[in-house]
């Protein structure tokens, strides 16, 4: 048996320039995200620019940087992304990159219910004697695709990490296999400043011992690990697993023995950060990379206990609306899962759902928390939904708030230079009383 999928491997193996041949006009290609994106494969697409035409190619925040996104090969590529990264700015600035709108745990079927994906290019790791790749670092979207896709390409690298949970993939189900010895992208942990390391301060305190956690990407969340190093039976059911969840675990914060799904368990959708990561992630039983319906679905977050989702925001208004992807009109990121697990862990017993911020941008010149966002701001939470917000003067516990005190708890941790402004503000639009209010003690 061994030796039949190794002669099937073999029949189906193809070079990165025969790859990219088997693409067509008009085919809708999903490609794996982040970690996961095949290098090879897109180092040598924009040479089939002159056969094709219109092709869109899917993708979730990408790493790398091809040929092909220049503005001539404008006429047979265009760029949709669930979530955006530097190339993708880059190409909707020249009108051939536009964002699709989702909620993580329906950016699949969505889509695919909208305008079928045909094609999935993915990166995994070396088949195993049974026939069997890892989809390894993400299964975000791609296992839904893999489902339905009618040419499924794979790029071996033998530096993927090889991972558990919905990442098997036989080479029976595969149409094309090429090879790349590549370094997996790397994500590096960007340094809290004092700000990011007052802000962690504060949900520190708010995170019990025994919760479940998602953690973002980014100063905060990564501030946020150190200061929970000396809780117990923390578990992890995230949408990203980053390194700080490694630490943790070292420390002996994380043994994930209080969940009620998944005990035991690593859960995310995606994995990005250093080779340190992805070695510790090779063959890692209590890691599982599951797909991203499952991880992000609000209904299955809500089951685990003392669920606990930390994420990242631009500018809050003062009604309690979350814009945490775009500056004014100008795409910068995506909704990813911010939504999907801020909701599912207040519906969590004892479950927090947080929005964190530094009170200001650009050197402190502008506050974020705002009167109102900016003309053409995305909504990512709106203020139905909100739960907590948290910048470096403290927490404000929003919802089932007025919006006369909302307006005032956000006042109240917004950056003492503009705080006199946003009162006068928050009076003219209605947001605060036009008489004293009385606060109890």
């Amino acid at each position: 048996m061994t030796n039949r999928w190794q002669e099937m491997y073999r029949q189906k193996l193809v070079t990165a320039q025969e790859a990219v041949t088997k693409i067509r006009s008009h085919d809708r290609i999903a490609f794996g995200m982040c970690g996961a994106e095949p290098q090879a494969f897109l180092r040598e697409l924009h040479t089939v620019a002159d056969q094709v035409e219109d092709v869109a190619l899917l993708f979730s925040l990408m790493m790398g940087e091809y040929e092909w996104t220049k503005p001539e090969y404008a006429h047979a590529f265009r760029q949709e992304a669930w979530f955006y990264g530097k190339t993708a700015r880059e190409m909707h600035k020249q009108g051939n990159c536009t964002v699709i709108p989702n909620n993580l745990h329906r950016a699949g079927p969505d889509r695919y219910e909208c305008a079928p994906i045909n094609v999935l290019v993915h990166s995994v790791s070396p088949m195993d004697k049974h026939g069997y790749f890892s989809m390894s670092l993400s299964t975000v979207y791609e296992r839904w695709v893999l489902e339905m896709a009618d040419r499924v390409i794979v790029e071996v690298n033998p530096n993927m990490p090889r991972t558990f949970g919905d990442t098997l993939l036989h080479v029976s189900q595969v149409d094309w296999i090429l090879e790349c010895d590549s370094p997996a992208f790397e994500m590096q942990n960007i340094t809290p400043g004092p700000e990011e390391e007052a802000i962690a301060g504060y949900i520190a305190d708010m995170v019990p011992d025994g919760a479940t956690i998602q953690l973002g990407i980014g100063g905060i969340p990564n501030a946020v690990a150190q200061f929970l190093r000396d809780k117990r039976d923390l578990g992890v059911h995230t949408e990203m697993i980053v390194e700080s969840m490694l630490d943790l675990y070292e420390a002996g914060a994380i043994n994930n023995s209080k969940k009620k799904l998944d005990r035991y368990k690593f859960v995310g959708c995606f994995a990005c950060g250093s080779r340190k990561l992805y070695d510790w992630l090779d063959n890692n039983p209590s890691v599982e990379i599951r797909d991203g319906h499952y991880t992000n679905n609000p209904y299955i977050l809500a089951q685990q206990p003392k669920m606990t989702s930390i994420n990242t925001a631009i500018s809050v208004d003062l009604t309690g609306q979350v814009c945490s992807e775009s500056i004014g009109p100008m795409q910068y990121s995506g909704t990813g899962g911010q939504r999907d697990t801020h909701v599912g862990a207040w519906m969590s017993e004892g479950g927090k759902g947080i929005i964190a911020l530094r009170s200001t941008a650009k050197k402190g010149t502008i506050s974020t928390i705002v009167p109102m966002l900016p003309e053409g701001s995305i909504v990512t939470m709106t203020r139905n939904d909100i739960d907590y917000v948290v910048t470096e003067y403290g927490v404000a516990h929003l919802r089932g708030q007025s919006v006369f005190e909302r307006a005032r708890r956000l006042i109240r941790i917004a950056h003492p230079d503009f705080r006199d402004e946003l009162t006068e503000q928050a009076l003219k639009y209605g947001w605060l009383p036009r008489r004293p209010m009385v606060v109890k003690p």
